[in-house]
């Protein structure tokens, strides 16, 4: 997946060291795949949960779980593409990742005793990267599904699914999937709603009915744009971005979520190597701490996602 041409690497400290970012060659999307809310951010869809999250406590049997290395260094290195809100975007300055996914990274590393260090790159990139060794985790809205778990280990941590986004009034009468055929869709290149897409048009053109024309970008930033003037009928989208997206761009006059459960519903996790199993164990027995203790959900609910909420930390749960 092509990265833009213009890179960019910084570095930031929040919550007093808490969570320290680092970022450089941002592009692509992830399975949640919302871009930044660039064409209309309502502030009072952002939560401030400084508060909350400094309230963690670590737990020293947690980190004396850790990896020696992390244990040692007292930082654990995450991958992400930071461009997809409500799950991590950029705030108004242009370099503050913020997003309910942004929070929770915080809160895990405040239960672990660690700095949570993130990397912004394509979507695309994150697992070869995880593999690679350069990043010790992800977590980027990417979907925990079998195909994936051959590669990678997951600890879920929120519950989405497809759902199709159009311009405010509906003015193709999209319903549902069997309502796409003979439109034109845009996704984000490489994600399961690509999959997805395809999948669906094999389906129309088998039932005698036109086939999908399938626009795939590098960001849902674009697709809006493709959306806004018409050069789409819809958008496949995640749940917790498509809902946040349609009431914040241009404060909510235009885009809209067509009605209906969300489509092949399953888990987002956090993404380890399967050689890694202490770190994946350590991160999983955080989070179910936090959800056990109300912080999950605290944060889940400020962003308006709370539907998404998982009651287990499960490891490979998606199917």
């Amino acid at each position: 997946m092509p990265s833009p041409s213009r890179s960019r690497t910084w570095l930031t400290a929040l919550l007093g060291g808490a969570l320290v970012l680092v970022t450089s060659a941002c592009g692509g999307g992830p399975d949640g795949a919302g871009g930044s809310p660039a064409a209309g951010n309502s502030k009072s869809a952002i939560p401030d949960n400084a508060a909350l999250i400094t309230a963690v406590r670590a737990d020293p049997q947690l980190t004396a779980a850790l990896p020696p290395a992390v244990a040692q260094a007292k930082t654990l290195h995450l991958a992400s593409n930071i461009q997809s809100a409500p799950n991590n975007f950029y705030s108004g300055d242009g370099k503050t990742p913020i997003g309910y996914e942004v929070d929770l990274a915080k809160a895990v590393g405040a239960k672990l005793g660690v700095t949570v260090a993130y990397q912004d790159m394509a979507f695309g990139s994150l697992i070869t990267s995880l593999q690679s060794g350069r990043v010790d985790l992800t977590m980027a809205a990417m979907n925990d599904t079998k195909e994936r778990q051959q590669q990678i280990d997951f600890v879920d941590y929120f519950s989405s699914g497809i759902t199709i986004m159009v311009a405010k009034g509906n003015p193709d009468g999209i319903t549902g999937p069997d309502t796409l055929c003979g439109k034109n869709v845009a996704v984000v290149q490489g994600t399961s709603h690509q999959k997805f897409a395809a999948a669906q048009s094999a389906k129309c053109t088998q039932a005698g009915k036109p086939a999908i024309t399938v626009t795939a970008t590098d960001s849902d930033t674009q697709n809006q744009n493709q959306l806004r003037t018409r050069r789409v009928a819809a958008i496949l989208n995640d749940l917790p971005s498509a809902v946040y997206i349609s009431r914040t761009a241009g404060e909510g006059k235009f885009f809209e979520v067509v009605p209906g459960q969300p489509i092949e519903g399953g888990p987002y996790g956090i993404g380890f190597t399967k050689a890694n199993t202490k770190l994946r164990d350590a991160v999983k027995q955080a989070l179910q701490s936090l959800i056990a203790d109300g912080t999950y959900g605290k944060i889940l609910q400020s962003w308006g996602v709370e539907q998404g909420a998982v009651k287990e930390a499960a490891v490979n749960g998606g199917s």
